[in-house]
C-alpha cells in the first residue's frame, strides 16, 4: 500500500495522482499542510530514498525563497535542516509517494514512478 502525500491545489500533485488512477495504484492521500510530515518520518525517508536531503525541499516553493534557503540550506546543520521541513509542509517537495516496503518518491517524474511501481510510462 501506498500513501501519496501531496498537496491538493498542486497542478503536478493533481497530475500525478491521475496517473496513479490511470495505473491502478491503491493509496491513501495524506494532505501535506495538514499532516505536516515529522523530522522523523523525514529521516526515514530520506534513508529509504538515497537521495540528498536537498531533493526534499520544494525550492520553487515562497517559503524556501523568501527565506533565501539557497544561501543558508549548505552551512545548515542536517538537525535544523529536518527541523524547518517539519515546521511546515509547503517546505517539503511534493508530491511525495511512500511504500510500505520502504520505496519513497519525491516529486512526480512519470518514468521514474513507472519505473519503480512497474507500470507503463
Amino acid at each position: 500500500m501506498y500513501t501519496f502525500i501531496c498537496y491538493p491545489k498542486c497542478t503536478t500533485c493533481q497530475k500525478a495522482q491521475k496517473w496513479l488512477d490511470a495505473h491502478g495504484v491503491a493509496y491513501t492521500v495524506r494532505h501535506i499542510k495538514e499532516q505536516n510530515p515529522a523530522a522523523d518520518e523525514l529521516r526515514a525517508w530520506r534513508q529509504a530514498s538515497g537521495l540528498p536531503l536537498k531533493r526534499f525541499f520544494n525550492t520553487s516553493g515562497q517559503l524556501y525563497r523568501g527565506m533565501g534557503l539557497s544561501a543558508k540550506l549548505p552551512d545548515m546543520p542536517e538537525d535544523e535542516q529536518f527541523a524547518l521541513l517539519a515546521s511546515d509542509g509547503m517546505m517539503v517537495k511534493r508530491p511525495l509517494l511512500v511504500a510500505d516496503d520502504g520505496t519513497v518518491l519525491v516529486g512526480f517524474k512519470e518514468a521514474e514512478w513507472a519505473r519503480a511501481l512497474g507500470a507503463e510510462a
